[in-house]
């Protein structure tokens, strides 16, 4: 009788215990009828993320009414006028990877909340708040925001679920905005994207990225490619070259070289990096500068790619369009005809017979 009671008695306890964990838990369901989202951008290599959830217009009046104009008190918390919590349920919140400017304001790299406060006149003050836990309105407290600025509203196709997004992306810079109804609400948001990855490149260059050269020399053409640091992307091309002594790290060095306007020594070490150059290099290389209008210089380097592998029927014929370019019809039949004395491929073959036809020479 003993031992049946006392494993009635634990068989009870059990059963409290069971009852207790169960009341204080909950379960994941669907969230009606405001579902939540999220939308994220990069920008640069920086990005900008908004969780929030999506109220829906189900045929309502919207500003003024629902959404009320202004700064109101609200029927919970601590009664204080706030915002509108720019969405529903929890607060909307945004987060920047990296230090921003929004609406032309510094705003350092974090999480906050966003809130809206909605004007008659179709403008809206924005606000990032340093509180992004917080439920909604209820517990906005105005000393706690780090930016308040004034935003114009513009008309927008009906929206029937509230919905973030980003347009007008540039290089440096997006718009977020929320859509809702008939209004749309825009927020520039901008980064120094050029400081933000050489930064960012330097602390990698600490990492795995600093035991190859191809980390070095990625960073200093991100500085030649885009006019910065050049003083620093040597020093990177420096350590690339160090790992790999080629045509490439050469090129990017004297790049950076005439950057600084040190032009002998850029010439110097291109007229080195052109003697390494491989076939396809070379040719590569003959057309971009092709492209960019110098047909001279274009000859000279695809010339210069016959002379190190005469035996290559896409060398002449990339040397007979640079001279059919640059207008010299007599050169260029002559090395389009040379072309197809080497056996060239069949893509080769038909660009040289289509330039020699054009130019009467077929």
């Amino acid at each position: 009788m003993k031992n049946n009671l006392n494993i009635r008695l634990l068989l009870l306890m059990v059963a409290i215990a069971l009852a207790s964990f169960a009341s204080g838990q909950a379960i994941s369901t669907p969230r009606t009828p405001s579902p939540a989202a999220e939308v994220r951008q990069t920008i640069g290599i920086s990005t900008v993320t908004v969780n929030y959830s999506r109220p829906s217009v189900k045929g309502r009046v919207i500003w003024g009414d629902l959404v009320p104009y202004g700064y109101n008190v609200q029927n919970f918390g601590n009664q204080k006028p706030a915002p509108w919590r720019a969405g529903a349920n929890e607060n909307t919140v945004i987060e920047f990877s990296h230090n921003a400017k929004v609406e032309g304001h510094d705003v350092s790299a974090g999480r906050y909340g966003l809130f809206f406060a909605v004007n008659s006149d179709d403008s809206a003050d924005l606000i990032l708040s340093k509180d992004s836990r917080s439920w909604g309105s209820f517990f906005y407290e105005a000393d706690h925001d780090l930016l308040r600025t004034k935003i114009q509203l513009r008309t927008h196709a009906m929206t029937e679920l509230l919905t973030y997004d980003f347009i007008n992306i540039t290089k440096n810079s997006a718009e977020l905005v929320m859509n809702w109804e008939n209004k749309q609400f825009p927020i520039k948001i901008e980064f120094a994207v050029d400081d933000i990855v050489m930064a960012n490149a330097t602390e990698e260059l600490k990492g795995p990225a600093g035991f190859n050269w191809q980390g070095y020399n990625q960073a200093a053409t991100y500085a030649l490619q885009n006019n910065i640091s050049p003083a620093q992307g040597i020093l990177w091309s420096d350590q690339a070259i160090a790992g790999n002594r080629s045509f490439n790290t050469l090129m990017v060095k004297s790049g950076l070289l005439d950057q600084q306007g040190k032009s002998p020594e850029a010439e110097q070490i291109k007229n080195e990096a052109l003697k390494i150059a491989t076939e396809a290099e070379l040719n590569t290389y003959g057309y971009q500068v092709l492209n960019q209008g110098k047909s001279d210089e274009a000859i000279h380097i695809l010339m210069l790619n016959t002379q190190n592998h005469p035996e290559s029927a896409n060398a002449w014929d990339s040397l007979g369009e640079a001279y059919a370019i640059k207008g010299d019809k007599e050169n260029a039949i002559k090395n389009f005809k040379k072309s197809l004395s080497l056996n060239p491929t069949e893509a080769t073959k038909a660009n040289s017979m289509k330039y020699l036809k054009k130019l009467g020479g077929a």
